[in-house]
């Protein structure tokens, strides 16, 4: 199975500010009102979406519809979380680790996830399950980092770089499997 990170990762690897904000994402805005970034692209890719608890209630604050109402969206609380009774149908609590979640999911017969969420993406990393991720040209200097610690350095490969109107550069990077090696 294929875990795949699209996440607006700063150069200095933080997604959101100290107090979770993420506004400073529309800085720099397309001339193109049309521009994703190459996210539906991506979107129609993934067959299931693994996302923290914090990230889910970040999408729910958005002032928009439900983004997920074709992909099911599992999502990772050991704490609970309250899932509002109109997406019960899309959204699933799980508990369990990044190892385990992933057998889960593989077992129910999905082939690509979405992992959303800095806990949840630093977990599958470390597990070694990512294969994807990608990242955008701006400094934040703090905030909430995107990988924490790792146990060990991984080595990345860039498969795609492309950049847009805006600024932005965005590079796919595949995760070398040191033990293939």
């Amino acid at each position: 199975m294929k875990a795949s990170v699209f996440i607006a990762a700063t150069l200095d690897g933080y997604i959101a500010t100290p107090d979770g904000d993420i506004d400073f994402l529309n800085q720099h805005p397309s001339t193109n009102p049309d521009e994703d970034f190459g996210y539906h692209a991506f979107i129609d890719t993934v067959d299931a979406i693994v996302m923290g608890r914090k990230s889910f209630e970040k999408v729910l604050s958005f002032d928009c519809d439900w983004p997920y109402v074709n992909i099911p969206v599992f999502v990772l609380s050991g704490s609970g979380v309250t899932v509002p009774s109109a997406l019960t149908e899309h959204v699933q609590v799980l508990n369990g680790d990044a190892a385990s979640i992933s057998e889960q999911l593989k077992t129910r017969g999905f082939k690509h996830l979405y992992i959303d969420g800095g806990q949840t993406i630093q977990g599958f990393l470390a597990a070694g399950l990512i294969q994807e991720l990608t990242r955008i040209p701006t400094l934040l200097g703090k905030g909430i980092h995107l990988f924490g610690d790792l146990a060990q350095a991984l080595q990345l490969m860039p498969i795609h770089t492309q950049q847009y109107d805006n600024g932005y550069v965005q590079t796919r990077y595949r995760v070398i499997d040191e033990t293939a090696l």
